[in-house]
């Protein structure tokens, strides 16, 4: 399944994709790695009804969050070859706001609803960038994290329905869009020992999904 949406009528000229961020959390309790998704509300217009990570925009306050830890080094110099480091950081701090809106899960501190991201056990793993000719797109960066470092209590939201835990392989063969597989399949690898030459890119080309690595 592609992110194309057969109701979507393409625009004139290319719409300016909107920063945006998700996170891949993974655990591992005995019986193979297993990862977080959830079913997207049927009210979206963009991916209605298909299960994705938690994530969502880009805000601008996520530029100027109190951190309780920042990126970690080896993090922050690959993001840092794309991006300041402040819109590094806002990224990474848009994937664990989003989450804990969507899911409950506290990556950092939380107190009386106010959240402290802590960055310093996420990875940067991948980044897509929807078809040309969607109306609606997307500039998504992709984090990863250990469950062990969430918290809280596991809950739907209105973004995020039937949340819960997917063995990778079970995962791997629900009918996600392409950019889901995609990031699964890094993630599979990654777990199995696998060091990839540098953070893919999954984009469109004519109407066909390609990746390179940079």
């Amino acid at each position: 399944m592609t992110l194309h949406h057969p109701h979507y009528q393409a625009p004139e000229r290319p719409v300016r994709p909107r920063d945006a961020a998700s996170l891949v959390i993974v655990r591992d309790q005995g019986g193979g790695p297993e990862v977080l998704l959830g079913r997207r509300a049927a009210r979206h217009r963009f991916m209605p009804n298909v299960f994705v990570f938690p994530g969502g925009r880009l805000d601008a306050a996520d530029h100027d969050v109190d951190l309780a830890g920042g990126l970690n080094h080896k993090v922050a110099d690959k993001m840092h070859r794309k991006w300041p480091p402040r819109t590094a950081q806002a990224l990474a701090v848009a994937a664990v706001r989003e989450t804990f809106e969507e899911t409950g899960l506290v990556i950092g501190e939380q107190s009386n609803g106010r959240l402290r991201p802590n960055l310093s056990g996420i990875d940067y793993v991948a980044r897509a960038i929807t078809p040309p000719d969607n109306p609606i797109r997307f500039h998504a960066r992709f984090f990863t994290i250990d469950a062990r470092h969430a918290s809280g209590d596991l809950r739907d939201s209105e973004e995020l329905h039937h949340l819960q835990w997917f063995p990778l392989a079970e995962a791997l063969a629900m009918p996600l869009v392409d950019v889901t597989e995609f990031v699964l399949q890094e993630t599979e690898r990654r777990l199995g020992g696998w060091r990839p030459p540098g953070v893919p890119l999954f984009s469109y080309r004519h109407g066909r999904a390609v990746v390179r690595y940079e």
